[in-house]
């Protein structure tokens, strides 16, 4: 039976409990989320387990990563339920900051590159700077021994790497498997956006993607199966695709023709009903 996890809302606190079990030599892991929990988030709390003696979630929505016209006023917000998901996980730790974590004279921003460039940032030109800003801010308040992040945000997991190689940030990034719904669409808590249609249309896409890699593993051609992948989602209901891209597994760079001989990544950005959706998978 699970015991109920601590839940802190306070650096103070949050830094008190972390000391103490550092003193007793214990191993801190960290998954940090946004709320509006599924399966997907528990994997990694289960990925942490296996490197961790003690996991700490944390829950804040974070504003500098959102742009004007997206959804940080109606994000999906079920901080009770995430608790007792969290606690039937097996985290020893909840940190729900109450207030927002920059202060009224925060001036500081953080300018990433490398696996940053291209891709979500042709789109989201705001995003991992906001993304970079808040992990390290709560990397620097957890102060974790490993930290574990999704697949589905791919782009996301390297940039991470990234940023805490440059700035000597003493934790190690574990990248977690995408966990997906039975139709094979990753999970994601911006999926409750759909009516019963944008979710059939939307459950098209990992299939898609799926067809794609293959042709590209199976040819070696990346722009034929890229630009068929385009079409499919098009007629499969899609109101607009951002990319379908393949990209170096490891630096991110974009492919553009052949596959050669690269560890390489397919990543899709689309559009469904008014909801943005990102997948990936590797190439054989």
């Amino acid at each position: 039976m699970s015991t109920a996890p601590f839940i802190v809302t306070t650096q103070d606190q949050l830094r008190a409990q972390i000391q103490a079990w550092k003193m007793q030599g214990e191993r801190i892991g960290f998954v940090p989320t946004m709320g509006a929990l599924h399966a997907g988030h528990l994997s990694l709390i289960h990925q942490a387990k296996q490197h961790a003696d003690k996991i700490v979630a944390s829950i804040y929505i974070n504003p500098t990563q959102f742009s004007e016209g997206e959804d940080l006023g109606t994000y999906p917000r079920s901080e009770e339920k995430d608790a007792k998901m969290l606690c039937e996980a097996g985290c020893d730790l909840i940190y729900i900051p109450t207030g927002s974590l920059y202060g009224e004279h925060h001036a500081t921003s953080l300018h990433v590159g490398g696996a940053a460039l291209g891709l979500e940032t042709d789109y989201r030109p705001h995003f991992f700077g906001g993304v970079a800003l808040i992990v390290t801010k709560l990397l620097n308040r957890v102060q974790p021994d490993v930290a574990v992040f999704g697949e589905k945000d791919y782009q996301q997991l390297l940039t991470i790497r990234r940023i805490t190689s440059d700035l000597d940030i003493p934790v190690e990034i574990f990248g977690a498997p995408i966990v997906r719904e039975n139709d094979g669409l990753a999970m994601s808590s911006r999926n409750q956006y759909f009516d019963t249609k944008g979710r059939a249309i939307a459950g098209q896409l990992n299939i898609i993607m799926r067809s794609c890699a293959q042709e590209i593993s199976e040819t070696r051609n990346i722009k034929h199966a890229t630009d068929t992948a385009i079409d499919a989602l098009l007629e499969a209901g899609f109101t607009s695709v951002d990319y379908v891209s393949v990209a170096d597994a490891v630096s991110l760079e974009v492919l553009p023709h052949s596959l050669g001989d690269n560890e390489a990544r397919l990543l899709i950005a689309a559009t469904c009903k008014g909801v943005r959706l990102i997948d990936n998978c590797a190439i054989d």
